[in-house]
């Protein structure tokens, strides 16, 4: 080779090396690595909220009976983002036990509420409807073989996801009557499903193992759009600002427009080797702040806009994290996502930047969802069967329950219902207990005076005659 042509060739070389160095650096001014391969984008939006209105603990009057009760905790998450955040400050320890429900079978999920019922899916496929007050069976349907979700409830319906109709085969989708469990339609899937359902806008949310995101009819379970995702889809889809978030198999995280199903982004985490993993989505997302919060089995969680899909973040926990996040801004408290990892750790993250705020040191494994119930966030210690309630602001303990295992509690503002592995527990607050005290000893003076001035009218009356 000819020096001229040596130096010509060169020049491409050198030009593409400049090149190289400036994405390098454009990279790096983007995504600030730390020691553990964290990514944090300071560029992504974020969007911080009002810390919401407190919901007021319902009070009970004296000498009246109620004869319904309107509240819902209507889907997993008790909010359709999948947030699993009930401000309701006066629903807190320390409790007293009303009444269970034991049985011995799994409960991997927790019930959700509707008209002073609780629905609740056992992992043999069988949903039981309890009375919220006194824990008595109301009615009970065998619905497949095996079932790993939570149901939805909507209109006086209860909507269940059932992993296996029978066994080797795939899953179903149910529609039933709350008030006495007729079956109303069913539909048959191709694969299993696992994932919780999502209800809104007269249709039925909800992914499959085989890839398969469906919306179906809720009035007859006809579908109306299918969309196809990277890989197995085990979580809840969340809803915000009329799209469906959901992670998959593969490594992707999706977003979808929910009256069609039409892509709107997809991002993914394999072959980003820079920080990042590539491991599967199993946890549910939760959308909260302009943010799409989502853990990984690579042992991450992410946050990615819930705008564009650009990553914002990226949080190592030292072990897999099947759990769905909790995102919350408590009174005194700053936004923060809320989840545990195999790795025996439970997290408050800053949910702007991912940084950790505090940790506690669960001593087992963590599977399920967080809930954040007035200050208090409640997990599930898998390892120790129990059930710890941190104050959401700081991670001290102030609650610890012996049985728990996975999704731990919803409330309806008078109680927290928590499920243990095989039991389901309604435990009420001490100081609501208390206060009807008070206002039952206050009542009956109140009584006591009114007939005391009834009885001296009387007598003056009798007097003047």
């Amino acid at each position: 080779m000819s020096p001229a042509r040596n130096r010509f060739g060169r020049r491409p070389l050198l030009l593409g090396g400049v090149a190289l160095v400036a994405v390098i650096a454009a990279v790096a001014a983007a995504l600030a690595f730390n020691r553990s391969g964290d990514v944090s984008n300071a560029e992504v939006e974020f969007q911080p909220e009002p810390t919401p209105a407190a919901v007021a603990t319902p009070e009970e009057a004296p000498r009246r009976r109620v004869k319904r009760d309107d509240f819902t905790w209507a889907h997993y998450g008790y909010s359709r983002d999948r947030r699993h955040h009930f401000p309701a400050p006066d629903i807190r320890p320390p409790f007293r036990r009303v009444w269970d429900f034991r049985s011995n079978l799994l409960m991997e999920f927790s019930p959700v509420m509707g008209q002073g019922r609780l629905y609740l899916l056992r992992n043999n496929a069988s949903l039981y409807t309890l009375s919220s007050r006194t824990g008595k069976v109301l009615w009970k349907r065998k619905l497949g073989r095996l079932a790993a979700s939570a149901p939805a409830y909507a209109d006086g319906r209860v909507y269940v996801t059932v992993l296996e109709r029978g066994k080797g085969k795939g899953g179903r989708v149910v529609a039933l009557r709350a008030r006495d469990g007729k079956e109303l339609w069913t539909q048959p899937l191709a694969s299993r499903s696992e994932s919780s359902p999502l209800v809104y806008g007269g249709l039925v949310h909800f992914g499959s193992e085989n890839g398969t995101v469906y919306a179906m009819r809720a009035r007859d379970g006809r579908v109306k759009w299918r969309y196809k995702a990277s890989g197995a889809v085990k979580g809840a889809l969340a809803l915000d600002s009329g799209k469906l978030y959901f992670g998959a198999y593969g490594g992707k995280v999706h977003a979808i427009r929910q009256s069609d199903g039409r892509p709107v982004w997809t991002s993914t985490t394999r072959g980003l080797r820079l920080g990042t993993g590539s491991g599967n989505f199993y946890s549910t997302p939760a959308v909260a702040y302009g943010r799409v919060y989502i853990g990984n089995t690579d042992g991450k969680v992410y946050s990615f806009s819930s705008a564009s899909g650009k990553l914002a973040w990226t949080r190592s926990t030292g072990g897999y994290v099947y759990a769905g996040p909790a995102v919350a801004t408590v009174p005194g408290g700053e936004p923060t996502v809320y989840i545990g990892s195999y790795s025996g750790s439970f997290f408050g993250l800053d949910a702007r930047t991912g940084r950790v705020r505090w940790t506690h040191r669960a001593g087992g494994r963590i599977s399920g969802a967080a809930t954040v119930v007035g200050n208090v966030v409640y997990f599930a210690n898998l390892g120790r069967k129990e059930t710890v309630g941190l104050d959401a602001r700081n991670g001290r303990k102030v609650f610890r329950f012996g049985y728990g295992s996975f999704n731990p509690v919803i409330s309806d503002g008078k109680k927290v219902y928590l499920t243990g592995y095989t039991s389901l527990f309604a435990l009420e607050p001490v100081s609501a207990r208390g206060s009807r005290r008070s206002a039952g000893a206050a009542s009956r003076r109140e009584s006591s005076a009114a007939r005391s001035g009834r009885s001296k009218r009387t007598e003056r009356r009798r007097r003047r005659r």
